[in-house]
């Protein structure tokens, strides 16, 4: 009899745990099932695996574009403020140990001496006791990582472990989905911003006002805290910062740049697009504290090109690491060329009205010539010399002096 009680008790548990995991399966289902934001989604688990969990932490890592690193995407107590700032390269520390070899690891206590955990300064992993991570799978691909941690010590039951591992093989579906939504959406605000700076080349605005409105349109679809176009002053070889979404003063006002300094100059220089995966830690930028200050990360620069020469270079700074995409590299080197076709409009235009400007001046300056050599009876250079010493004395354009002359011929000859 006390072994029939005991089966009993144990088919009771089996039920009981077989009914929780179905509710908390249902209970993921519906919350990530009611969006295709992705911040959103990823939020909803780290909140469902809390509650199921009882955990003190829980940290959700996905696996970046090269696949070469994982990022912090999602967590619960502590650090908000570092989701996308933390990154961990595959089989560094026990969660790219996890991604690497696409298995859990459970660790009841003192979790900190695990030969493979790694310390992160800014974060308290180190003060918690029990650890289990574990992978997230989608499509038999390894996409991302969930950690679970409590600040006792913790044996972690078979159910949990079941149901987590469950859990993540579920939601890997739901984040793929995610993240293809956002992709597409990405996408067709890239196509968007390509024909606005497009429509923007062509129009008949004046040039800094094209420039302002590309940084800005160039900012909201690569999502940068800061994006700039510096253009190159030939005769004393300078980039200068011409326009910049950035309400930062310090930014606006930073010095100018030679060809060759820093990653802007160096862009120019070698005329190729150079990412910077954290412009505070590399030794070529020049303004690390600038940076730090702002909240720049990565940096990806692009040179702006106009018939295989450089003209200006165009500026892209994340506020959190990221890796830019040979897409990204492509779409930013569009931006880029359209801005220059943009200055090299402009300058044609300058330059017609220039010529066109010379030309009517040299005409005024024949006319007058012709009437002085007239009613003063003085050679074409006696002429010509008499109309620079005018405008020399008295400080006007030879347009101006031109103009006058004419005008007192014309009035003379209507007193007579």
């Amino acid at each position: 009899m006390k072994g029939s009680g005991t089966s009993q008790s144990a088919a009771h548990r089996a039920l009981r745990e077989k009914i929780r995991e179905v509710e908390v399966l249902h209970k993921i289902s519906d919350s990530i099932s009611s969006t295709l934001d992705l911040e959103t989604v990823l939020s909803h688990i780290v909140e469902v695996v809390t509650d199921v969990t009882k955990a003190d932490a829980c940290l959700l890592y996905l696996l970046s574009d090269s696949r070469e690193e994982l990022i912090l995407r999602a967590s619960k107590n502590p650090h908000p403020k570092l989701i996308g700032r933390i990154t961990i390269g595959l089989g560094e520390g026990i969660t790219g140990w996890v991604a690497r070899e696409r298995t859990r690891v459970v660790i009841s206590g003192n979790a900190s001496d695990d030969p493979r955990f790694k310390f992160f300064h800014n974060l308290p992993e180190d003060r918690y006791q029990a650890f289990l991570s574990v992978p997230i799978i989608a499509k038999k691909e390894v996409i991302g990582v969930i950690n679970v941690q409590h600040k006792r010590v913790r044996r972690y039951r078979a159910d949990e472990l079941a149901l987590l591992t469950t859990i993540a093989n579920q939601v890997g579906g739901a984040i793929e989905n995610a993240r293809l939504y956002d992709e597409m959406t990405r996408k067709a605000r890239q196509l968007d911003t390509l024909s606005l700076v497009s429509e923007t080349v062509v129009s008949n605005r004046v040039i800094e006002d094209v420039m302002q409105l590309i940084v800005t349109m160039t900012a909201q679809m690569m999502q940068s805290k800061i994006c700039s176009i510096m253009l190159l002053d030939h005769p004393t070889g300078e980039l200068r910062i011409v326009a910049t979404q950035s309400l930062s003063e310090q930014y606006r006002l930073k010095p100018n740049l030679k060809i060759g300094q820093s990653i802007s100059g160096r862009a120019v220089q070698e005329r190729r697009p150079i990412i910077v995966p954290n412009v505070i830690y590399d030794r070529n930028y020049m303004y690390p504290d600038m940076a730090k200050k702002e909240g720049l990360c990565s940096l990806l620069s692009i040179p702006m090109m106009i018939r295989e020469k450089a003209v200006g270079v165009i500026n892209s700074y994340t506020s959190t690491p990221h890796m830019f995409t040979t897409d990204e590299v492509k779409l930013m080197q569009a931006i880029a060329n359209q801005a220059a076709i943009a200055i090299e409009h402009t300058t044609l235009i300058e330059k017609s009205f220039e010529m066109q400007e010379a030309l009517a001046v040299r005409k005024l300056v024949e006319q007058a010539k012709g009437y002085l050599m007239k009613t003063k009876k003085l050679t074409e250079a006696e002429a010509f010399r008499f109309l620079q010493r005018q405008s020399m004395d008295l400080r006007k354009s030879m347009r101006e002096i031109a103009e006058a002359i004419l005008l007192a011929g014309e009035i003379n000859e209507r007193a007579s």
